[in-house]
């Protein structure tokens, strides 16, 4: 069983940074996508920042495209997301998840991604 526990977030105003990270277990780290979702009050969840094992393959939002990095340790089975220049629109539950099944690179669809995390707030004032 595949167990996601995100940490990092909090209050901040605008203009400010936090650094999330999510800890995985259960199973091997290194050879699965890893990314992170978003949910705003009303609004429906969307993709922040995703990116393959190796590498290969990364994936932003564009509203956070020069804002927001994905990083990963794979010896610490942690992946991360810095954000900078924070927004009041960037306020949500940030979620962090993963995928242990093959098949084509779609980190955009909710279902493309098998685990998820409990989440944690962020929430940047104005």
């Amino acid at each position: 069983q595949v167990q996601l526990v995100e940490s990092g977030g909090g209050l901040v105003q605008a203009g400010g940074s936090l650094r999330l990270s999510c800890a995985a277990s259960g199973r091997t780290f290194s050879s699965y996508p890893m990314g992170w979702f978003r949910q705003a009050p009303g609004k429906e969840r969307e993709v922040v920042a995703a990116n393959l094992w190796n590498g290969g393959a990364t994936y932003y939002l564009d509203s956070v495209k020069g804002r927001f990095t994905i990083s990963r340790d794979n010896a610490k089975k942690t992946v991360y997301l810095q954000m900078n220049s924070l927004k009041p629109e960037d306020t949500a539950v940030y979620f962090c998840v993963t995928r242990e099944r093959a098949g084509r690179w779609s980190p955009e669809s909710y279902n493309y991604w098998d685990y998820w995390g409990q989440g944690t707030q962020v929430t940047v004032s104005s």
